[in-house]
């Protein structure tokens, strides 16, 4: 997502943007010392986002951001000690501004949280849309398992909807695997899929080694017939999280949920993207929480992540998304 970065400090905007460089999702495309010159840099970079240390108590910089807000549509971040957000400053999300020894880490956190949470996405909003999600699919590989034990162990008791989930695993494995989910996750049930079977609400459907796991039809209770592919591998690997995912965007389209978590390569990127075009909705695993931040970081970068996320809070967010 491209920010502009705007505050009359030059020491602030070089720490921000030094500190923000770090993360793969931002791209800090302009620095302004005033509202003004911000209002240029709008209408010249069209950022998905705005920074600002600005000081609203100016009504010179508090009418930019007026204008950025309403007029140009452009959500802000605000850096303010205000407890409050003026009532004729829409599309502001204000945090603290801390002296210059508190711009550390947990700041820059918490400011990219906001950043990614006021980005507008470029596909249309599941919270305007009101979507009945009908389907949760799955994508990872390196540090797979114990980050989608860790997801699945939170989902809580009798979770509303079929589960499908691919993972890059050897031939041989993925038995073992499916019997430490079953003896580690008591909350909810296991399996690998098989070919012509009924998913069912509640139930995780694994696809097996060197099996495309794709949805052949949905029955008119919404429940999905799965079908175990021996297609070619894509990319060089079978199950691909890719064929899944696009299958899912194909016969659930707005009503598609899915996540993409840690592992290496670009794998479901692609299929994030389907599902977003047909209105659908993907979360990819922040860097933060990635064994390997390569299949999430693939995502985000075609634009294809709804949301990103630290791994504690992705199953809160299935579960708000879900309860809608």
């Amino acid at each position: 997502m491209k920010v502009i970065i705007a505050d009359g400090s030059a020491v602030v905007r070089a720490l921000i943007e030094h500190n923000l460089d770090t993360y793969h999702d931002i791209n800090i495309i302009s620095f302004v010392p005033n509202g003004k010159r911000l209002i240029e840099a709008i209408d010249d970079e069209r950022p998905n986002v705005v920074v600002s240390g600005l000081d609203i108590n100016d009504p010179v910089e508090k009418e930019s951001l007026r204008v950025v807000t309403i007029e140009k549509r452009v959500p802000v971040v605000l850096l303010s000690n205000l407890k409050t957000k003026p009532a004729n400053l829409v599309g502001v999300d204000i945090i603290e501004r801390p002296g210059l020894p508190g711009f550390n880490q947990e700041f820059f956190q918490n400011l990219v949280k906001h950043i990614r949470n006021r980005a507008s996405p470029s596909y249309p909003s599941a919270t305007d849309e009101k979507p009945n999600f009908k389907i949760l699919c799955l994508g990872a590989s390196t540090g797979g398992p114990s980050a989608v034990m860790k997801l699945l162990s939170s989902l809580g008791n009798n979770f509303p909807l079929p589960i499908l989930y691919a993972q890059h695993i050897d031939v041989g494995a993925d038995k073992n695997m499916a019997e430490w989910f079953a003896s580690v996750c008591h909350n909810i049930k296991v399996k690998l899929a098989e070919n012509g079977e009924e998913a069912k609400p509640g139930i995780v459907y694994m696809a097996p080694a060197d099996k495309h796991l794709v949805i052949d039809f949905v029955r008119q209770n919404g429940n999905p017939i799965l079908k175990l592919s021996d297609e070619e591998p894509e990319r060089f690997l079978r199950p691909a999280v890719n064929k899944l995912f696009r299958s899912a965007a194909k016969n659930y389209k707005k009503n598609c949920l899915a996540v993409l978590l840690t592992g290496m390569g670009s794998d479901g990127a692609e299929g994030c993207r389907e599902i977003c075009e047909n209105g659908g909705w993907t979360i990819a695993e922040d860097k933060s929480t990635c064994a390997v931040f390569g299949m999430p970081a693939a995502a985000i970068e075609l634009g294809a992540a709804r949301e990103v996320l630290p791994r504690p809070d992705i199953s809160k967010r299935i579960l708000e998304l879900v309860k809608k």
